[in-house]
């Protein structure tokens, strides 16, 4: 047998794959609608059309459903900063993040979910660990965007202000999250401009 036959998943692991997905859709939904603690894994189940007996057949608890949307949005997050690198406007491709439509969208951690989850580190030791990790490897990404030289859509930092640049980064993004999550209409012209003020020295490399 070939190596790509090998690879080549098995019907079996698509409908499996398929019904994660369903599932990880369906607890997102009841955890922007209803909080994570109000929404139970019975109304996920209905919700995703389906008993929830068959849900755990999956996830065995909802912490390990909050895992693995951690673990999803990684990897969403990584093509999204790997997408900022085509675009010229950082101030731009922050803001059109969080107003894309469509599939793609709808499988990210919108405003209200990452805030739920933030909040739950708090509070849980192992969902601490996983938003930690996250956050880590987020920034890692962010850190070699921003080595990266001109000529490979980067930003040319200086070494010793990659890693701070990164973090200030973050913390902007999550300035916004929080803006977008309490004022959804939020002027976009208005945020362009002061993201502009915000991002101003990593905009323009070299800058301190």
């Amino acid at each position: 047998m070939s190596e790509a036959a090998k690879k080549k998943p098995t019907n079996v692991e698509l409908r499996r794959h398929a019904q994660r997905e369903r599932i990880l859709d369906a607890a997102r939904k009841e955890f922007i609608r209803s909080g994570f603690h109000a929404a139970g894994m019975a109304t996920i189940a209905k919700t995703a059309g389906m008993s929830p007996g068959l849900i755990y057949r999956y996830f065995e608890n909802k912490n390990a459903i909050i895992l693995a949307i951690i673990e999803s949005q990684l990897e969403i997050a990584r093509e999204r900063i790997r997408g900022f690198r085509n675009t010229a406007d950082l101030c731009a491709g922050m803001i059109s993040y969080f107003d894309e439509d469509g599939p793609e969208r709808d499988r990210s951690m919108n405003e209200a979910l990452f805030l739920e989850m933030s909040a739950e580190a708090t509070r849980d030791p192992e969902i601490a660990q996983a938003m930690g990790e996250f956050d880590r490897n987020v920034r890692c990404e962010l850190a070699a965007w921003l080595d990266r030289n001109k000529e490979q859509a980067g930003f040319a930092v200086e070494k010793g202000w990659v890693c701070e640049r990164a973090l200030a980064l973050l913390l902007v993004y999550a300035g916004v999250t929080v803006r977008m999550a309490i004022e959804p209409d939020v002027d976009r012209k208005l945020l362009a401009e002061s993201l502009s003020v915000l991002l101003g020295t990593i905009d323009h490399p070299g800058g301190k």
